[in-house]
């Protein structure tokens, strides 16, 4: 579950590394639509399970910041 908040080190890559006026979905590597599509294959397997659903809250949580915008 760490793990979902370990894929934020993808800002780093990003200039300005914060933007509070800017969408992470899409935006950075490990926010991308194929990324989000990776993150809900490792739910299904038990053994990947807790580190899909800590990726996958991860997105959620951008998301709702996206639709706050």
């Amino acid at each position: 579950m760490v793990l979902g908040m370990l894929i934020d080190f993808d800002h780093l890559l990003a200039t300005p590394i914060f933007d509070g006026n800017r969408c992470s979905i899409d935006f950075h590597p490990l926010h991308s639509h194929y990324a989000i599509a990776i993150y809900l294959l490792l739910m299904l397997p038990k053994r990947t399970r807790l580190m899909g659903l800590g990726l996958t809250i991860h997105i959620i949580a951008d998301a709702v910041d996206c639709l706050m915008m």
